[in-house]
């Protein structure tokens, strides 16, 4: 059973918020949002090979890729 003591110090961290820093730039947005719309318009062409990207997952890693290219504030790839 927990103390007075323990229970509000439990809650207080639970309550902390983390910095408010955002992972991602407004302008990488905007470049994964043009990509995504290529992508709708069948316009998007894969790298090397030229074929059309059929997959979100793909159109935004392009875009990511564009992004960081421009200097966007962008995590590094894993």
């Amino acid at each position: 059973m927990a103390t007075k003591k323990t229970a509000k110090k439990s809650t207080a961290k639970k309550g902390a918020k983390k910095s408010s820093s955002k992972k991602y730039s407004s302008s990488a947005g905007k470049q994964v949002k043009k990509e995504m719309h290529k992508m709708k318009r069948r316009t998007l062409k894969s790298g090397r090979s030229g074929k059309k990207v059929t997959s979100r997952k793909q159109a935004v890693a392009i875009g990511l890729s564009e992004a960081r290219k421009k200097g966007a504030k962008v995590p590094n790839k894993k």
